[in-house]
């Protein structure tokens, strides 16, 4: 397959269509995280269908102080990762072919959520961005359009936006590619040294943590509803020789529900053991949220949550996140 570059709306228009269009968003710099995307893509429109790549730095969605000047640019090495991946078209428009008349007086607001957590720490982020995702989605015209669940916020907002605004096209979320260390991929990673990639594990390594923490206590409060919550579930555990996990189970489903407060501890502790660290991993926002609206839930949250995380090394800021479920098991009796 011989990938199309192409650098105009109308040179897009004037393919003939047969198939579904699948449309991956990117800012180039592309990796296996956008491999990733590009193969699942590839597997949405099928062999009759299109995949469509996007590679377009929007001004719009870097702050003042923000790295728009040195984020890298690599078409060249683009266009090959893309055609690697199956994809039939790169489309890299110059900035006055998306924002013709200069930047754009009308925008899109991102409304409440998006001045939570990366939106309180970058204001206008997401304004900008849900603006640019508009524009590329009519100049493309996509059946589907996929996006990494690494930037969970600004996915959780394109499908707000998408549903709001009556855009005719399917959201899809792929999964978060991970290097083998664990460290999410991000074209931002190139940045760090050798001695700052060992302090941004931390991001991934809290979020792991309260993952970690999230699943022994998800088992525990499992395995205490299997037997009254009484002098009977210690016996009948004990039995069994499981005194030990008799006393926790009973400890854990009999508490004060802290799930969430406990996840968030876990997750910290790595956090603020990397702080002291040399170079220090600056912390900007630990939250665990509610995915509908990134407000922080609460310890009686039952549900879906992301674990998420942001903070700078050295001069290099970094996003993660995971996704948790909060089961309810009912009161103990």
């Amino acid at each position: 397959m011989t990938t199309t570059l192409l650098r105009t709306a109308k040179e897009l228009r004037a393919r003939t269509r047969a198939g579904r269009r699948a449309v991956v968003m990117t800012m180039g710099a592309l990796h296996e995280g956008h491999a990733t995307l590009i193969r699942t893509a590839r597997g949405i429109a099928g062999p009759d269908g299109e995949v469509v790549v996007t590679v377009f730095v929007n001004p719009l969605q870097f702050g003042r102080g923000e790295d728009l000047d040195r984020y890298p640019r690599t078409l060249d090495a683009d266009i090959k990762l893309a055609e690697q991946s199956g994809a039939d078209v790169v489309f890299a428009p110059a900035v006055d072919e998306v924002y013709p008349g200069g930047e754009p007086q009308v925008r899109i607001t991102a409304g409440p959520m998006g001045e939570r957590l990366e939106g309180s720490s970058r204001p206008g982020h997401f304004d900008g961005m849900l603006t640019v995702v508009a524009k590329l989605l009519h100049l493309t015209r996509p059946d589907v359009a996929l996006y990494g669940q690494k930037d969970a916020q600004q996915l959780a907002l394109i499908r707000r936006m998408v549903r709001d605004l009556n855009f005719g096209v399917e959201i899809v979320g792929v999964p978060t590619v991970r290097e083998e260390d664990g460290l999410a991929l991000s074209s931002r990673n190139r940045y760090l040294s050798a001695a700052e990639r060992r302090t941004a594990l931390a991001l991934s390594g809290a979020l792991f943590a309260g993952q970690d923490r999230h699943a022994a206590q998800e088992a525990l409060r499992a395995r205490a509803r299997e037997v009254p919550a009484t002098r009977a579930r210690a016996e009948a555990l004990s039995a069994m020789g499981e005194s030990r996990a008799a006393a926790d189970a009973h400890a854990v489903a009999t508490a004060v529900p802290g799930g969430p407060a406990a996840v968030r501890a876990a997750a910290r502790q790595v956090l603020d053991e990397a702080a002291r660290l040399d170079p220090p991993l600056d912390l900007d926002y630990l939250a665990l949220v509610d995915p509908s609206d990134f407000t922080e839930i609460g310890d009686d949250f039952t549900g879906d949550a992301v674990l998420a995380v942001a903070a700078r090394v050295g001069t290099t800021r970094l996003i993660d996140n995971i996704p948790l479920t909060f089961a309810s098991f009912g009161a103990a009796s």
